[in-house]
């Protein structure tokens, strides 16, 4: 398992701390689930969503952001309640071919995530250093497998390797925004007025909102908290899921907060200056013209980055999905070494890494309804779940946002095609 023991704690001894000592035990596996939020992927739609749209499309990210803290919140107390996480349950739970066909579903949705931070962290290397993105791929190769290691010297080693990286693209995007010195009225109103502007902004707040939940997130999460802190009984589990949820609101506010500061940015320097920026070089570019290199050299820096810790945190998943949908687990160098083949592939055929970014995200969307309906099903299940089983209000919400996010999914799917 990822969890060791010798990562787990004395639950007692947690209890009986007082403020900030009581709750750093709990941080760290949401940030670790909230690095799918700043995906590469996610860089292209947002720059795309400013640029367009100036700031009329920032409500989305705000809406977005709180159906994952709903989601992630359900995996963290799934992984609490039972001891176990979401591939693990299911394996219990549905038949063996079920298993397997979620398996295979749930690696093809890693394969393809893998290729997003791959090539996002690629695409950073040779806007940083103008290295041809055949030679930036290998070296995103090496720095991946460095990345490991911090996992190999335990999970809060990992956690705390990935907070940091967190942190220096949210301080990167904060100074950013001071840059482009956006139009704070206008950003505040964007953030909460519900709002559409033709059937083209309609279509990019699908995008936006439908790529928002990331499958192997919702995998893991559950398995980065089922050992982490071990409750004794119903009570403590209570205790505990509680406490967990400052670590999950925290982290996704950060994630939030750097999906925003992405369209705020666009929005006050290429829509204000009547740019539509698609492409992410592109976007280097123009940072470098309308502010200055600082800005530049920033974003690609933030790019690199979210790609290299969003290629680790996908690797990590891959092991919990094998390991509990079939009980089999592989070398984790091994497995890191076999998803970085088709990345490679790409870029050595010379496809757009932008167009690539965004099929990968096609191929994501299958996978979303594979994770989030299982996990409604099973968290809702008292008998399962306990005392932390989810409330009549928390179901219905649940079952309203899977019903928008599959469909936004599927709807994104059909787009794509026709």
């Amino acid at each position: 398992m990822i969890q060791k023991q010798r990562d787990r704690l004395n639950t007692e001894t947690i209890m009986k701390g007082k403020g900030i000592s009581k709750l750093l035990p709990f941080l760290g596996p949401a940030f670790i689930a909230s690095v799918a939020y700043l995906d590469p992927g996610n860089f292209a739609t947002n720059i795309t969503a400013g640029s367009r749209y100036g700031y009329l499309l920032l409500w989305v990210i705000v809406f977005s952001n709180l159906m994952a803290v709903l989601i992630q919140s359900l995996s963290a107390k799934l992984g609490i309640a039972t001891g176990k996480n979401l591939p693990e349950v299911a394996r219990e739970r549905f038949p063996k071919k079920v298993s397997l066909f979620l398996w295979i579903q749930s690696e093809i949705v890693i394969i393809a995530t893998d290729l997003a931070e791959f090539i996002g962290a690629s695409l950073g290397l040779y806007l940083l250093f103008d290295i041809p993105m055949l030679l930036a791929a290998f070296i995103t190769a090496v720095g991946s497998f460095a990345i490991l290691e911090l996992q190999r010297r335990g999970v809060r080693t990992f956690e705390a390797g990935i907070s940091a990286m967190i942190l220096i693209v949210a301080l990167a995007f904060a100074f950013q925004v001071i840059l482009a010195k956006p139009d704070i009225g206008a950003v505040a109103l964007g953030m909460v007025t519900p709002k559409f502007q033709g059937v083209d902004s309609i279509l990019l707040a699908a995008g936006i909102l439908g790529a928002t939940v990331m499958p192997h997130a919702i995998y893991l999460h559950s398995s980065l908290t089922q050992n982490r802190i071990v409750g004794r009984n119903p009570r403590e589990k209570k205790r505990i899921y509680k406490m967990e949820l400052f670590d999950i609101v925290i982290a996704m506010a950060i994630a939030g907060a750097v999906n925003l500061a992405m369209v705020v940015i666009a929005a006050a320097l290429f829509f204000k200056n009547g740019l539509v920026v698609e492409d992410l070089e592109v976007a280097f570019n123009q940072f470098g013209q309308l502010i200055g290199p600082s800005a530049a050299i920033l974003f690609g820096l933030s790019l690199l980055i979210a790609g290299l810790a969003s290629a680790s945190v996908g690797t990590m998943a891959g092991d919990v999905v094998m390991q509990g949908f079939i009980n089999k687990r592989i070398n984790l160098y091994l497995r890191r070494a076999i998803t970085t083949i088709p990345p490679l592939v790409i870029i050595w055929s010379g496809v757009d890494a932008t167009k690539a970014l965004v099929m990968s995200q096609v191929v994501l969307s299958f996978g979303i309804a594979f994770a989030l309906i299982p996990l409604i099903i099973f968290t809702n299940n008292k008998k399962l779940m306990g005392d932390l089983a989810n409330h009549s209000f928390t179901k219905v919400v649940a079952w309203i946002i899977a019903a928008i996010v599959v469909s936004l999914n599927l709807f994104l799917i059909v787009e794509m095609f026709i």
